[in-house]
């Protein structure tokens, strides 16, 4: 069964979403926006979700990570929990 390793970012609109995305892409350090801005606990690990396999995730977070290409940072991601950054760190 495929696995994979990510990180992510989850705010509250698409619009924050856009803006961190363009902050990561001009040079900031991913970990240190998840810290500073995720509602998700893991931002407390940079963002770092483990090792998980499909299933384990929400639709349209699995179909990112598991089609999407690896070490870029993908989204706006909606899922109900609200917009999502994705970062692929690793898939097998």
């Amino acid at each position: 069964m495929p696995t994979a390793t990510a990180r992510h970012i989850l705010v509250a609109n698409e619009a924050e979403c856009l803006k961190l995305k363009g902050d990561i892409e001009a040079g900031a350090d991913f970990a240190v926006v998840a810290k500073a801005n995720s509602s998700c606990p893991s931002r407390m690990q940079g963002g770092d979700l483990g090792a998980f396999t499909p299933g384990q995730m929400v639709r349209e977070f699995d179909e990112v990570v598991f089609s999407g290409p690896v070490n870029t940072v993908l989204g706006p991601v909606k899922t109900q929990f609200g917009f999502h950054l994705i970062e692929i760190t690793k898939r097998w």
